[in-house]
């Protein structure tokens, strides 16, 4: 890196640094200023300035407080008290915030749940928190019941939208509730070290977990993203990614929140509408996931694509492939990438828009961010340690899992690790005896690598999790539905490239009956997974390989994909335009690679 690019590098992190550190740093210092505090402080700041909107409503700074406080008055007169659980299962709307605001004033904890769960996953998510009460979006009563026959407890019902005869109208009792807070007093009492939302979050042990976020995290990834981004009462942000994740629901939002701006939201994206939009509502910021931004390269010209006032993005999953084609033909004056997780402590940035990186820790603020790179033997899915027990740090280029040390010290509550409800899930997260005995560092099940100037490339998901429509797949969680259709004897899933796209999608290699019926396992994976779990490719093997501990070989499935040259096992295609499984020749092959489905 020339000299003066260098320079101008080390002065962006140095300045970015001092920006967010300011904004984070006092949150630490008032232990007992939880979220609600902040939002009644930009009601009485921003009051008729416009905090929320879609195509349909909006809610001013002032009419989002008091809607929260409609939802805090009515969790007290149902009985929602300190670490009582409610779930939320709502698409994309101004509403949406409001009904977790208002529940984490009165201490209760708001569980967001993923909107394509069904069945036994939806069921799994609210018995994991032991949700005593759930709101639920109109339009999703019919997804929410198919549940019940799992639920133990049963919440609760609450309906938001048009009433129905399955539960309780919430719109109804909201109606005579006071738009004034509860009194203080009547309050429990909370920190910034006390739970304000569940976020699930999948990995590689099965069903989603659910991610303890607390008052603290909650500031911190607003008001420092709110920081990183340098916003302002005059931008507007343009989020089109589900509110049940953090980075759509918290991060998005809360980057113009905190200083006035507003958030105009749609419940899906649309690469067609994208652009119109964008012009149509005034925003000058949007948040990408890679397959957004791979989405509307694919897209044919529209001429709002370069009418807009975007003054940046902001999100990740941007690969160096299309970063500079992205930026250039959509003329768009800054990309800042970033890489965090949930419930993790691993957090970087990429500031001066390098392109492929997800971030940058300079060498003055490696002790402040305690990341390392440790050598992980991929065919074993474990990390290497040297002859003293410890772990290996990688070399400049090398690649490895990426860790963060866990520090339990009230002044560095970035280093934390709150973990999750289940506590063996907790532990399964945590890597002990890494750098020196006894201590411990947050797995991210990430691969990566860092340069010599410090900035981290992501390389891809650790063993079976892969990532794909920007959802995380389970691969152990979408076996268990297959293996349970009748003629399956063994099934093991993992995630292949496809050409054009990012992350993985997903392939299932079965060990089957002859006679198996590949149209009802069809129905029955459609029936049992959300859209973007659901295999996209079938393989009908004699056998499945294991290693000398019965796990199943993965590697060389992978590394064949679902290409027909590489194999003679039978191949399918879960082809979304005909809705059938489509027998994989080398011309249906050489068709998906060059990108003439959409899936």
């Amino acid at each position: 890196m020339p000299l003066l690019e260098r320079l101008r590098s080390e002065y962006i992190y140095l300045t970015g640094s001092i920006r967010i550190l300011g904004k984070v740093s006092p949150i630490v210092k008032n232990r007992t200023r939880t979220f609600p505090d902040v939002l009644d402080d930009l009601a009485d700041r921003y009051a008729d300035n416009v905090a929320l909107l879609n195509d349909r409503t909006q809610l001013t700074y002032r009419q989002l407080l008091n809607r929260s406080n409609q939802y805090a008055n009515w969790a007290r007169s149902v009985g929602i008290g300190k670490g009582d659980a409610v779930a939320l299962m709502m698409h994309n709307q101004p509403e949406y915030l409001a009904v977790w605001m208002g529940i984490i004033r009165v201490g209760g904890i708001c569980a967001l749940i993923n909107t394509n769960l069904t069945g036994r996953g939806l069921a799994h998510c609210l018995n994991l928190v032991n949700a005593r009460h759930a709101i639920v979006g109109d339009d999703l009563v019919a997804t929410y019941e198919t549940a019940l026959a799992d639920l133990d407890p049963v919440p609760q019902l609450w309906i938001s939208g048009k009433p129905g005869a399955a539960g309780e109208s919430i719109d109804a009792v909201l109606y005579d509730m006071p738009e004034e807070a509860p009194a203080k007093e009547t309050l429990p009492d909370l920190t910034i070290d006390d739970p304000a939302l569940y976020i699930y979050t999948s990995g590689t042990t099965g069903l989603p977990k659910a991610a303890v976020i607390n008052h603290y995290r909650v500031q911190a990834i607003m008001a420092g993203f709110a920081a990183l981004c340098n916003s302002r009462p005059s931008d507007r942000i343009y989020v089109a990614q589900p509110f049940y994740h953090t980075a759509g629901g918290v991060l998005a939002p809360g980057i113009v929140l905190m200083n006035g701006g507003s958030c105009f939201m749609r419940d899906k994206f649309s690469s067609r509408q994208f652009w119109d939009d964008i012009v149509a509502y005034d925003c000058t910021m949007f948040q990408y996931i890679g397959e957004l931004c791979r989405y509307l390269l694919n897209a044919p010209p529209s001429p709002n694509e370069t009418r807009h006032k975007i003054r940046l993005c902001n999100g990740n999953g941007l690969r160096p492939d299309i970063w500079m084609q992205f930026k250039t033909r959509f003329r768009i004056p800054q990309i800042i990438e970033w890489y965090a997780a949930t419930e993790g402590n691993v957090s970087l940035f990429n500031l001066d828009g390098k392109p492929g990186a997800v971030g940058r820790i300079p060498k003055w603020l490696e002790k402040r961010f305690m990341t390392k790179i440790v050598r992980f033997d991929v065919e074993a899915e474990t990390v290497v340690r040297g002859p003293d027990g410890l772990c290996i740090e990688c070399r400049p280029n090398e690649v490895g899992e990426a860790v963060g040390k866990i520090v339990i010290d009230p002044k560095a509550p970035s280093q934390r690790f709150d973990g999750y409800a289940n506590k063996e899930e907790t532990e399964r997260k945590i890597l002990r005896d890494v750098m020196e005995k006894g201590d411990a560092w947050f797995r991210t099940g990430d691969l990566m690598k860092k340069d010599d100037l410090g900035y981290f490339y992501f390389i891809d998901r650790i063993g079976d999790t892969f990532r794909w429509k920007g959802e995380n797949v389970s691969t152990s969680e979408v076996a268990e539905a297959i293996n349970v259709f009748p003629g399956v004897r063994e099934a093991t899933v993992y995630g292949v490239a496809v050409e054009g796209h990012d992350g993985r999608a997903g392939m299932a290699a079965l060990v089957a009956d002859e006679d198996l019926d590949l149209n009802g396992l069809l129905e029955h994976i459609n029936s049992q997974l959300p859209a973007y779990a659901r295999p996209l490719f079938l393989r009908i093997r004699k056998e499945i390989e294991v290693t000398g501990t019965f796990k199943q070989k993965k590697t060389d499935l992978r590394s064949e994909g679902f290409d027909p040259a590489r194999t003679a096992d039978d191949l399918y295609f879960n082809n979304p335009e005909t809705g059938r499984l489509e027998p994989v020749d080398a011309g249906l092959h050489d068709r998906i690679q060059a990108g003439s489905f959409r899936i």
